[in-house]
């Protein structure tokens, strides 16, 4: 199998090329470099620099390649900006990949994999969300992936490609420094950015009705989101026409105090939080069952919480040198 990784030099695109090479299959990136950067794609994978919404281009990669299979990475994810921009997201995010699964199928492509997200159940009031949870998707964000999980099953049952929607939970951590998530976007590196301005972190609310009256989370480590992209890579490749929804995420929460406590133990800062007000739309609590991956696949994650803050300190250490404390 030859596999085209569309965003294969973002964040998570990088584990996952990383991930596929290490187990042998062999991978080819896809990106527009908007926010990917090229030095993350090793020197054997090679590069195809371009957009998802340019089908001429993606079809010659597919051809010059040999793609066989397709995980699909490449979108805007920042919630709040789709708020503001939604028809950036709805053309980028859907359009994109309506053009990628056209010149899919074109070329005979039998496995595809998209990258989905928990954004896709909006506020869920369960404790522990299945994938049979309903979806209501509270930003363009999360509508994008919602439509794009339609869009990938509904090419699958028309052209038989064997297709999956991996929803993921709170991707942290990194396999190496070089590797190590660089935005300031979610919890982890904007703890880390207050600490190393000497300010406090802060909490969005602390009156939710959890044990410490902060939000709760499911976080899961981005080298164990890369391991359960193989698996499903290759169980879309041995099993033609397999439809697969999975949530990516360890099944355990960790609420948003108890998060910024570890960080400070394994920084070496003691920078108590400040509260501020609720964000809005944000959910109390979102933990993902992760038993249909663990049956379906045999994946379970690896690696705890404290595996993901140590390594993306680490990387977030080397960009920010000053930030170490003895």
């Amino acid at each position: 199998m030859t596999w085209l990784i569309t965003g294969g030099a973002g964040y998570i695109g990088a584990h996952v090329v990383r991930a596929m090479t290490e187990a042998g299959e062999r991978a080819v990136v896809y990106d527009d470099l908007s926010t990917g950067i090229a030095d993350r794609v090793p020197d054997s994978v090679p590069l195809v620099v371009g957009s998802t919404l340019d089908g001429a281009r993606i079809a010659r990669a597919i051809a010059a390649h040999r793609i066989t299979g397709v995980v699909h990475l490449a979108a805007k994810k920042q919630v709040g900006e789709s708020v503001d921009l939604p028809l950036h997201y709805y053309r980028e995010n859907v359009e994109g990949l309506r053009i990628l699964l056209e010149a899919a199928t074109a070329a005979d492509v039998r496995s595809f994999v998209f990258s989905s997200s928990a954004a896709v159940y909006g506020m869920p009031d369960v404790d522990l969300v299945t994938e049979e949870t309903p979806c209501a998707p509270m930003s363009p964000y999360g509508e994008t992936k919602l439509a794009g999980e339609w869009l990938v099953r509904a090419t699958g049952r028309a052209t038989g490609i064997a297709t999956a929607s991996l929803r993921y939970f709170n991707v942290a951590g990194a396999a190496t420094p070089k590797l190590a998530d660089i935005g300031v976007f979610n919890l982890i590196p904007m703890v880390f950015e207050k600490l190393t301005e000497n300010a406090p972190p802060r909490i969005f609310g602390d009156d939710y009705p959890t044990p410490d009256g902060t939000c709760i989370r499911d976080y899961i480590h981005v080298v164990d989101l890369a391991e359960a992209h193989v698996a499903t890579a290759r169980a879309l490749h041995s099993s033609p026409g397999l439809d697969l929804t999975l949530n990516i995420g360890r099944g355990e929460g960790v609420s948003v105090r108890e998060m910024i406590d570890l960080i400070n133990a394994v920084t070496g800062y003691d920078s108590p939080p400040t509260v501020t007000p609720r964000r809005p739309g944000d959910p109390a609590r979102v933990v993902a069952s992760a038993d249909r991956i663990a049956t379906e696949l045999g994946w379970k994650a690896r690696h705890d919480v404290q595996d993901m803050i140590t390594s993306a300190w680490e990387g977030w250490v080397r960009l920010h040198p000053g930030a170490a404390r003895d």
